[in-house]
């Protein structure tokens, strides 16, 4: 079965690497995703379209693995690149990044990320994968700010096998309806930021009712 979806071009363009892949196209994918979450480098890939398309790709048979086997591999290639950031961070990161003031590469990109932690908690790990860029500096700051390894461990498998299903399956899903499937892939980051701030802001909205009762307590 043939599914029209939006082409951009090069390295960019997630579903002419996978097909052009051929039969090791589920591996391409894993190597994108463990590189996008594992090495600081990988920032700019687009790893939610990536697995927007695998979900696509395998419904309409240019990737022959099946489900079963194509989420659990994305799942544990996003898992293990997280880990290998964490390791990086808890290592090394804190002199990569106190290097420079600003830029990408920057002791602002940590102190923004560690933000995001300090507001959302360990939770952050596995928030941070629906969030473009932040998804591949997280796993750092978390390795930079000592996160307890055991903790950090137990979020990053939550997000990954979340992310990973939830988009595939996204993919997959929507693969059925070609006209969605377009929409869907033009607008996948939007999409999952939306996801992420409906689930969040009731989770905030909730905490700040809790911290003002106390408080007049």
């Amino acid at each position: 079965m043939t599914v029209t979806v939006l082409r951009t071009s090069g390295l960019l363009d997630p579903q002419s690497v996978i097909a052009s892949a051929g039969v090791w196209g589920l591996v391409v994918v894993c190597a994108i995703v463990f590189v996008e979450t594992g090495l600081l480098v990988g920032f700019f890939l687009p790893g939610d379209t990536l697995l927007f398309f695998t979900g696509v790709l395998t419904f309409s048979g240019v990737i022959s693995q099946p489900l079963w086997v194509v989420i659990p591999a994305s799942a544990l290639s996003a898992a293990m690149g997280d880990q290998l950031g964490y390791t990086i961070g808890r290592t090394t990161g804190r002199r990569i990044f106190d290097r420079r003031d600003s830029g990408l590469f920057s002791r602002k990109s940590v102190t923004r990320t560690q933000e995001f932690f300090d507001r959302f908690g360990p939770a952050a790990v596995a928030i941070a994968r629906f969030v473009p860029v932040v998804r591949t500096f997280a796993p750092v700051a978390a390795g930079v700010g000592k996160m307890p390894r055991r903790v950090f461990t137990m979020f990053n498998i939550l997000g990954a096998a979340l992310w990973t299903t939830g988009v595939v399956l996204l993919g997959f899903g929507l693969a059925h309806i070609p006209g969605v499937a377009d929409f869907a892939a033009r607008y996948i980051d939007l999409v999952l930021i939306g996801i992420v701030v409906l689930s969040v802001v009731p989770v905030l909205l909730r905490a700040i009712v809790t911290r003002r009762q106390n408080s007049r307590v």
